[in-house]
């Protein structure tokens, strides 16, 4: 989908409803803005964090709980000062 707006002196642009309803953005949501190749992405937070969940996945196997692992890892390592 594309849509234009205009970007306003103060900084700020208008995100179109047709869009806040598809991506789910709702007043008071935090957005995060990246540049990819001159390209300006907005991406609501919740999406970023899913799309950083399935990255972790690609490496991490299923049943597998870092936080367990590295709680184990220092407590093998405070068990050695």
């Amino acid at each position: 989908m594309e849509v234009l707006t205009t970007f306003q002196n103060n900084g700020r642009i208008a995100i179109p409803n047709k869009i806040r309803k598809l991506l789910h953005i709702e007043p008071g949501d935090t957005l995060m803005l990246r540049v990819e190749n001159d390209i300006l992405q907005v991406i609501p937070l919740h999406q970023a964090v899913q799309m950083a969940q399935e990255k972790v996945r690609r490496y991490v196997p299923a049943g597998v709980s870092l936080v367990d692992d590295l709680l184990a890892e220092r407590k093998r390592e405070a068990t050695h000062e």
